[in-house]
C-alpha cells in the first residue's frame, strides 16, 4: 500500500478536457489522499468541463471566452458549486503560477501552451511537460528558466519519459559525460506506415486521426501521420537531455511497446516498455521519485509476442527532416517550424489543404522566414506570428 504522504498536493490541470488532461484526472481521483485539483483549464469544451468542475469540485475553472465562461458560472452556480470561473489567456498565467498550486500539468495542445508552461516555470513549479511546442519555440529560454527558478521538470510524452526513466538521475551536460551516446526515440509509424508519397496525397483527415496505437487529439493525430510530432519530439529531446540532433535516433516500432531506449559506450541499450497509456508517465510525473497505481494493465510479453523496427521514411514523411533541420539551424528556426505546422494541419483539417500539402507548406514558409537569435520572448513570439502570415498567406494564394 502507498506511504501517506506529508500532505496533498494541489494540482492544475492545463487543457483538461483533451486526452492528456482525462487521463491526468483518471490517475488523481485514483489518489485523492494524495492530490488536490486547484485548477482545470479548456478552450472552448465547457460541457465537458462542466462535468469535469461537478466531479473534482476545483477552486478555479478558465475557458478561453468570456461567452463561455458566462455559461459555466451560471451552470455551477445552478449547481451549488464554489468555482470560481476565470476566461482569457492571463487568466492561464494566474493559475499556473498560483501560490498554492504544487504541480502544474502542462497539457494545452500547440503555441498557445507556451506562456502559461513559461509562467508555471518561473514561479518554480514541479511542471509536467505534455505540451512539446512550449521547449520547441522557446527551447534555451525555457530551460534557463527552469535552472534559474529551481522549478522540476518532468516530461509527459511517453517517450521523453521512457528516455528520462533510462538515463542517469544526472544527465546534464551533454550525453557524453555520462556514457551516453545516443538516444533512440521510438515511433509507431502512423496509419500511414509503409506508404509512398504518391499512396499519401488522397489520405482523408478522418483516417489521419484514426492511430493504431493511441487515443490522441486530432492535431496530434495528424502530427503522427505525418511524423511531424516525432520531429518536435526530436526536437524536444535535444533540449530536455542536453543532446545533439545527431544524437537523437527515430526508430519506427509499430507496437509501441518500447517507448524510447538509450544506448551507452559500452554497448547496453536500456529501454523503457509499457502498454501505450499515457496515464503511466502522467502517475510517474506526479508521484516521482516515488511509484503509484496508475490504472495500467500490465504488460503482457506473450501476448505481444514481437518487437519489430525499421528506419522513418523521411522521403514519403519529410516533416521528420524538417524538425531535425530547424533544431540544427537553431533560434527561431523551431518557432517558425512549429507555427507553419500548425496552420497546416489546422487546413488540412478543415479539408483546405491535401495531406502532402503539410510538409509542403512547412517547407516554403522554412525557406521564407530568415532565422534569428532566440534571445527573448518578445522575438519568438514575433517570429511565431510572421509564420502564421506567411502560411496563410501562402495557402491563399494556392
Amino acid at each position: 500500500m502507498d506511504a501517506m504522504p506529508a500532505r496533498s498536493r494541489t494540482v492544475t490541470v492545463l487543457g483538461a478536457t483533451g486526452s492528456i488532461g482525462a487521463s491526468t484526472l483518471d490517475v488523481i481521483a485514483r489518489h485523492p489522499e494524495r492530490y488536490r485539483v486547484h485548477a482545470l483549464t479548456a478552450h472552448r469544451s465547457r460541457e465537458t468541463l462542466l462535468e469535469q468542475c461537478r466531479v473534482h469540485q476545483p477552486a478555479v475553472a478558465v475557458l478561453g471566452d468570456e461567452r463561455d465562461a458566462a455559461w459555466l458560472r451560471q451552470r455551477l452556480r445552478e449547481a451549488g458549486l464554489a468555482t470560481e470561473v476565470l476566461a482569457g489567456a492571463e487568466a492561464l498565467v494566474e493559475v499556473a503560477e498560483a501560490g498554492e498550486v504544487d504541480v502544474v500539468m502542462s497539457a494545452i495542445v500547440g503555441a498557445a501552451g507556451l506562456l502559461p508552461t513559461l509562467a508555471a516555470v518561473r514561479a518554480g513549479k514541479r511542471v509536467l511537460l505534455a505540451n512539446k511546442e512550449a521547449l520547441v519555440m522557446s527551447g534555451a529560454l525555457f530551460m534557463d528558466a527552469v535552472a534559474g527558478s529551481g522549478a522540476t521538470l518532468l516530461p509527459i510524452d511517453s517517450e521523453h519519459n521512457a528516455i528520462y526513466q533510462c538515463l542517469p538521475a544526472e544527465h546534464r551536460g551533454g550525453l557524453g559525460r555520462h556514457g551516453v551516446t545516443q538516444l533512440l526515440l521510438t515511433a509507431s509509424g502512423g496509419p500511414f506506415r509503409g506508404r509512398s508519397g504518391a499512396e499519401l496525397a488522397a489520405v482523408t483527415p478522418e483516417q489521419a486521426c484514426a492511430h493504431p496505437n493511441w487515443s490522441m487529439g486530432r492535431k496530434i493525430s495528424v502530427d503522427s501521420a505525418t511524423l511531424m510530432n516525432k520531429g518536435l519530439e526530436l526536437i524536444e529531446a535535444c533540449w530536455l537531455f542536453d543532446a545533439r540532433p545527431d544524437q537523437v535516433q527515430v526508430v519506427v516500432h509499430p507496437q509501441s511497446v518500447i517507448h524510447s531506449m538509450a544506448a551507452y559506450a559500452d554497448g547496453s541499450v536500456i529501454a523503457q516498455l509499457g502498454n501505450p497509456d499515457m496515464r503511466t508517465p502522467i502517475a510517474f510525473g506526479l508521484a516521482w521519485p516515488e511509484r503509484i497505481d496508475a490504472g495500467v494493465e500490465a504488460l503482457d510479453l506473450f501476448a505481444v509476442a514481437r518487437l519489430d523496427f525499421e528506419a522513418p521514411d523521411e522521403e514519403a514523411f519529410p516533416c521528420l527532416r524538417l524538425a531535425r533541420e530547424a533544431m540544427a539551424a537553431g533560434g527561431t528556426a523551431p518557432a517558425v517550424l512549429n507555427a507553419a505546422n500548425e496552420v497546416a494541419v489546422a487546413a488540412f483539417l478543415d479539408h483546405r489543404l491535401g495531406f502532402t500539402g503539410i510538409g509542403e507548406l512547412v517547407a516554403r514558409v522554412r525557406d521564407a522566414r530568415p532565422v534569428a537569435a532566440a534571445a527573448d520572448l518578445e522575438t519568438i513570439l514575433e517570429a511565431d506570428g510572421l509564420a502564421r502570415q506567411a502560411a496563410h498567406d501562402w495557402l491563399n494564394r494556392c
